[in-house]
């Protein structure tokens, strides 16, 4: 148990700080960039809220497995396929709690008073700077929200990563994952210490962000 429980905290994280990267660039382009077709781009986003984990895992195996132009091109430059590898669970986690990384932090970028920017460039401010120097400082609560969310969700993963990592022990074979081979053992006083760890860690990881976002936006 230990050792998948390993796994889980190494793969959240991994893909926490990774997607709020990712989330911020994106928040970025959908509340300050003039996009074409930009409530399709949040429709995609917002998909894996509602698609099944096992549908999008489908998907995710087909888009970069042998055969497609992806896989292939990713198989090129690494000497092998990230599919059943613990760099596809990260890959499948980036997809998977993309809106759980966006949304939080775009609703914070939108709550920003437009005046800020305004008098940010009235003083001169590049657009960067103003990024910097105003948007970031005044988004912390969507961004540590964010975090939490995406920390406690990837922690919980199961049907993706077992579509995309497969069940291999050391390897991809995360502790929501074990909870299941317990439970199909039929090993519940397992499967039932193995949910109340998870259950902890999660709760723990969320009480502490949120705490640090407390003190932070007082701050």
């Amino acid at each position: 148990m230990e050792e998948a429980l390993l796994i889980s905290v190494k793969l959240a994280l991994i893909t926490t700080p990774l997607l709020m990267i990712i989330s911020v660039v994106i928040s970025y382009l959908l509340v300050f960039v003039k996009l074409p077709l930009k409530g399709l781009l949040e429709a995609l986003i917002l998909m894996p809220v509602v698609l099944p984990p096992t549908v999008l895992g489908f998907y995710l195996l087909l888009l970069f497995g042998r055969g497609s132009p992806l896989g292939d091109f990713i198989e090129s430059l690494l000497g092998r396929s990230i599919l059943f590898s613990f760099e596809g669970l990260v890959l499948a986690s980036l997809v998977y709690s993309l809106p759980f990384g966006v949304f939080p932090v775009r609703e914070a970028f939108q709550d920003i008073p437009r005046r800020y920017l305004e008098i940010a460039y009235v003083f001169g401010y590049s657009k960067f700077e103003t990024f910097i120097r105003v948007v970031l400082p005044n988004s912390w609560r969507g961004i540590l929200t964010s975090c939490a969310l995406v920390f406690a969700h990837t922690m919980g993963e199961f049907g993706v990563v077992l579509m995309v990592g497969g069940n291999i022990p050391g390897e991809t074979r995360t502790l929501s994952i074990y909870i299941y081979d317990e439970v199909q053992a039929l090993n519940y006083s397992e499967a039932g210490r193995a949910s109340l760890l998870l259950l902890t860690v999660s709760a723990v990881a969320l009480l502490l962000i949120l705490t640090l976002r407390r003190r932070w936006v007082k701050v």
